[in-house]
């Protein structure tokens, strides 16, 4: 038994007026309410209860959850196997696609396949380099980056074609996603970049953890004055800190991630850095959600999906929201 599907493959309805998609998030997004998205970490295992018992702690405080695609160069479980595995047990997804380690041939089945299992968005990501993960020898591809992918995906779904020519009969029907960075040099430069994104084809927007509110701010006042806000929804980053020490490493490790010295002063004075880091994360969240323009967050922790939740449900951003039915795995793949 399929709980609360969120898409039927077979249903011959159309998306409402002016969607893309079938699909939750893009009903929560042109409903004008605060979104909420959060990342599942992928299993090093092909184990489907570990993504199930990931996603399950998600599903009552998102609108949807992305499945990234080895994400750092790294391997784990597919973006689209994870898919598979949540759309039929009703989850809401974010399929995300990496250019990195597939060509457009493959991309384009992959699409087509996505959307037949019901999912109803796409993240277009240009991804990292090899060199980045822990096997710096894989052949990268990079056919495609992140904007000819969206214009891609774009044609498949509205010109019914491929990028052959050749014609789809039913096309994907999704809600085109990019990534952005407001929070890496040149800042002038970041609202613009947002619009050539914006113009290939992106509907919603996640954006680079988010630890510094005026230089959102500052984004933000840019992207109003392109009218970008009211061409796509941004979804802010956030993301709890471990510790001072984590803060740290983040700085220096992780390209774009741009932490203030006070930030992590606060953690370092903090008798329980773990909590001040939560708390951090919780006062983030609720100023973001003031900022005119920003329609949602995104909550990223690397394989702490309880965490995850916890900061949602503090921060009251859900409050007042009717919980979704609660899905689970169909019948035929639960495991004794």
């Amino acid at each position: 038994m399929i709980v609360d599907p969120l898409y039927d493959p077979g249903d011959p309805l159309p998306p409402l007026p002016g969607h893309s998609s079938r699909g939750r998030l893009e009903r929560v997004l042109r409903s004008g309410k605060f979104a909420v998205t959060a990342e599942l970490n992928p299993p090093d295992s092909a184990d489907p209860r570990e993504v199930f018992e990931r996603a399950l702690v998600l599903s009552e405080v998102c609108d949807a959850i992305n499945a990234t695609d080895a994400s750092g160069a790294n391997t784990h479980m597919s973006s689209v196997g994870i898919c598979s595995l949540l759309t039929r047990a009703g989850y809401a997804v974010i399929m995300q696609i990496s250019c990195r380690d597939r060509n457009r041939i493959a991309i384009q089945g992959d699409v087509l396949g996505a959307a037949a299992m019901g999912v109803s968005n796409i993240l277009c990501l240009t991804g990292d380099g090899v060199q980045a993960g822990d096997q710096p020898g894989a052949k990268p591809v990079f056919d495609l980056d992140s904007t000819s992918l969206l214009e891609t995906i774009r044609t498949m779904r509205d010109e019914k074609r491929f990028l052959s020519g050749r014609k789809i009969t039913v096309p994907p029907a999704v809600l085109l996603g990019a990534a952005a960075n407001p929070f890496a040099p040149p800042y002038d430069y970041r609202p613009i970049h947002l619009g050539k994104k914006v113009a290939a084809g992106a509907q919603f927007i996640q954006t680079q953890y988010c630890y510094d509110i005026p230089l959102l701010e500052r984004f933000m006042a840019r992207v109003r004055d392109l009218d970008l806000h009211k061409k796509c929804f941004i979804l802010v980053g956030v993301g709890p800190l471990a510790s001072a020490k984590t803060a740290r490493w983040m700085r220096t490790n992780v390209p774009g991630v741009h932490i203030p010295d006070q930030v992590i002063a606060r953690l370092e004075g903090a008798q329980k850095q773990k909590l001040e880091g939560k708390n951090l994360c919780i006062e983030l969240i609720q100023q973001i959600r003031e900022i005119e323009g920003v329609a949602g967050v995104h909550v990223m922790a690397y394989r702490q999906e309880e965490l995850v939740s916890d900061v949602i449900s503090a921060s009251g951003i859900m409050k007042n929201r009717q919980p979704r039915p609660q899905a689970r795995r169909p019948a035929k793949e639960r495991i004794a």
